[in-house]
């Protein structure tokens, strides 16, 4: 008897264990991409990187065209003009390596701007895969556009609709 009441027990464990699991996918390039405020702030974001690429590119130049009017000149300076030339050249090439660095840098402008246009939007996606995920069932959703590693996944568990329409944008 107790043979069979461990034997059963063991049965069960494994039944409720092997239980199928379910994933599901989504496309986070096709969701943001029908997301408006998503295309909105890409272009904004593309706008200010124009904007401060060509002060960063205006600066440089600048440091260029000292240098090649100190190139020209070099014949007719003293030295002490030639040391204080030089030393405007590079002062101006450092200015703009530091602009550059601001605006463009790890933790520059762009990224902090990046950063607060695009959280609320990646917030709300996520959001909205964890309740269909919630609703569903699912243990696991993973993103098919960042996972080179999936060759063939069914359409069928494909949820990224559901999730554009939890977020207010059915299609």
């Amino acid at each position: 008897m107790k043979k069979l009441t461990l034997t059963l027990l063991v049965i069960a464990a494994i039944a409720f264990g092997a239980r199928a699991q379910k994933f599901a996918l989504i496309d986070m390039e096709y969701i943001l991409k029908n997301v408006p405020s998503y295309e909105m702030a890409n272009e904004q974001l593309k706008q200010i990187s124009l904007r401060w690429q060509k002060e960063v590119e205006t600066k440089a130049n600048e440091a260029q065209t000292m240098y090649k009017s100190f190139q020209a000149d070099m014949v007719f300076l003293t030295d002490e003009q030639k040391t204080k030339r030089e030393q405007e050249i590079v002062a101006k090439e450092k200015e703009a390596t530091e602009l550059r660095y601001k605006y463009f840098g790890p933790e520059g402008e762009l990224y902090q701007k990046r950063q607060t246009l695009m959280e609320p939007i990646q917030n709300e996606v996520y959001t909205a895969v964890k309740k269909v995920s919630e609703e569903r069932g699912y243990q696991c959703i993973f993103d098919r556009a960042s996972s080179q590693n999936i060759i063939f996944a069914s359409p069928r568990i494909d949820v990224s609709n559901e999730v554009l329409a939890k977020m207010g944008y059915a299609k």
